[in-house]
């Protein structure tokens, strides 16, 4: 196989491993994963976005699926997933010039604000919990997810170069 198949089949394969993951991490920690008290661990691969744009397709792709499993229903699928597309789409814009990696971690974990606010404000109309409740509850969890996955994801770079989706050597 020539290099340029090998690197293009690379592309192919990483982003498909992260959507991957982030439906099984998410399912696998199910009960943590939907509802008021949230934490969905894959949130972490939020992260990637801010090396390289393939990810948000991924990332989407994961999100819509695990939100096919939400007891909440067809809403969570459509509101979850906007907040993931505005996340990963934001955290690629405003990090593309970002001078290291620790301002990419925190661009990107702000950057997922206006999901958490969305996702707040769904989980609101159908629990009836106040506002302030549910976004507080879900930024935390977000947040927490985040603070992890700059962490794996640091730690994952030095195996792995996210911006052209090669392996490293070791």
């Amino acid at each position: 196989m020539m290099r340029t198949e090998k690197s293009k089949s690379y592309n192919i394969t990483l982003p498909a491993i992260v959507a991957g993951l982030y439906v099984v991490i998410s399912l696998a920690f199910a009960p943590l994963s939907f509802g008021v008290v949230q934490l969905r661990f894959a949130e972490m691969f939020n992260h990637l976005a801010a090396f390289n744009k393939r990810y948000i397709y991924a990332l989407i792709l994961g999100c819509l699926m695990v939100n096919l499993f939400s007891p909440l229903g067809i809403i969570d699928v459509i509101v979850g997933t906007l907040g993931t597309a505005i996340g990963t789409i934001l955290t690629y814009l405003l990090t593309r010039k970002a001078p290291n990696n620790l301002t990419r971690y925190i661009i990107a974990t702000l950057c997922q604000i206006p999901g958490v606010l969305l996702v707040s404000l769904e989980l609101m109309m159908i629990s009836k919990l106040p506002f302030l409740l549910t976004f507080g509850s879900v930024l935390v969890g977000e947040f927490l997810s985040m603070i992890v996955g700059a962490v794996v994801i640091q730690f994952l770079t030095t195996r792995i170069d996210f911006i052209n989706g090669k392996r490293k050597a070791l």
